[in-house]
């Protein structure tokens, strides 16, 4: 019995060690050890795609973005208004239209032109009157009929008719006739009152504030001319960043309302004034540009804004490339050593040409991710929540 009792025991040992051999699990692996937080190791593909630059300082300009108009050029623009008082009895400009220098815009009746017609047509002919009576009166003084004192009043109201005819002269071309005008009128004595309104320069009618019928004064602006060839930019800048403009600086000018396909969205042209005083209302500071308009397409009371670079200064920097956001923290990676990278929190400042003056976080030698950084984050979340 005890030999079949030492077979059996044999055969059931070697039956469980052969059952064991057949079992389906793994043998355990080793994880990779977790990184603190903060701190990524990446792998493979991704390692290779990181771009890693070290943070320097380099020359740098803060670009000013203020928000400005499109305008007249006010030493190219004309308000033109009647020399007389006068009804208007027709008008020939009208708003939009292109006009001359010299170009009739309204004629108006003048009951105040007419009595100076006729005043200077009076004075004229009072002086030829006493221009022949001191004649005759030199002819009888040196025929020793009348006496020096007679010759000499005669004279003397000769010179005083003659300046009251050269005073109502001034006031015709005060009133707005030309020398030609008073010469024809002195030949012809035939009174006109009525008054052309010319225009005094070449450029397009902006405004018309005159109807048919209505009684104007000098002082009134009838029409408003502007040469639209050449136009400003207006800007105001705010008083605490006044400094950093000066005439003669270069400038970009925005104006959204051209489009892309215009070609013209960003138009370059420099600074030709800046305020000397600080608008107490809205504590800005006046600044002005020009720009040549030749194809019209700026005009005045587009909206437009204006990037002022100002003097470059050297200034630790980094690109935007490097930067990765979570909520309102800006960041970026730091290379150390054994291929790590540490996420690291800046303080960023002004942004000019896609990069960023730095203020504090990294210092200069820092080796930072310039490339592949929204990657590399992405796989420091995924490490993260696994």
């Amino acid at each position: 019995m005890r030999p079949h009792f030492l077979f059996s025991l044999t055969a059931t040992a070697a039956l469980v060690f052969s059952l064991a051999g057949c079992s389906d699990e793994p043998a355990p692996v080793a994880e990779a050890p977790r990184q603190p937080p903060g701190i990524v190791k990446p792998e493979g593909a991704l390692q290779q795609s990181l771009k890693v630059a070290p943070v320097s300082a380099s020359p740098f300009s803060e670009v000013l973005r203020v928000a400005g108009r499109i305008d007249f050029d006010e030493q190219r623009v004309a308000r033109i208004g009647a020399s007389v008082t006068g009804r208007v009895t027709d008008l020939y400009g009208i708003l939009g239209q292109e006009v001359k220098a010299g170009q009739v815009l309204a004629r108006l009746h003048s009951s105040e032109l007419g009595a100076a017609q006729m005043a200077f047509l009076k004075a004229e002919a009072q002086t030829e009157l006493q221009a022949r009576n001191a004649e005759r009166a030199r002819q009888l003084f040196a025929a020793d009929v009348i006496g020096r004192g007679e010759l000499q009043r005669r004279e003397s109201e000769l010179a005083i008719s003659s300046a009251e005819m050269r005073a109502y002269r001034d006031q015709l071309r005060v009133l707005g006739m030309s020398a030609g005008a008073v010469a024809q009128l002195a030949k012809s004595g035939s009174i006109d009152s009525y008054s052309p309104v010319f225009s005094s320069i070449s450029g397009t009618v902006v405004e018309r504030n005159v109807a048919q019928g209505q009684v104007v004064q000098p002082a009134d602006a009838l029409y408003t001319v502007a040469d639209l060839s050449r136009v400003w930019v207006i800007a105001e800048v705010p008083e605490q960043q006044a400094a950093l403009v000066a005439e003669g600086q270069s400038v970009d000018i925005e104006v959204p309302s051209l489009g892309n396909g215009a070609g013209l969205k960003q138009i370059t042209g420099k600074l030709i004034y800046v305020g000397r005083t600080v608008n107490p209302q809205s504590r800005t500071v006046l600044v002005r540009t020009e720009l040549e308009n030749r194809e019209g397409r700026l005009k005045p009371a587009m909206l437009a804004s204006m990037l002022i670079a100002s003097a470059p200064t050297e200034q630790l920097v980094i690109p935007e490339s490097a930067i990765v956001r979570d909520g309102n923290d800006e960041l970026v990676y730091v290379e150390q050593a054994g291929g790590l990278y540490r996420l690291a929190k800046v303080r960023l400042g002004a942004e000019s040409d896609g990069m960023r003056v730095v203020q504090s976080g990294v210092k200069a030698g820092d080796r930072i991710v310039v490339q592949g950084a929204f990657h590399l984050d992405n796989e420091r979340k995924r490490l993260e929540q696994g």
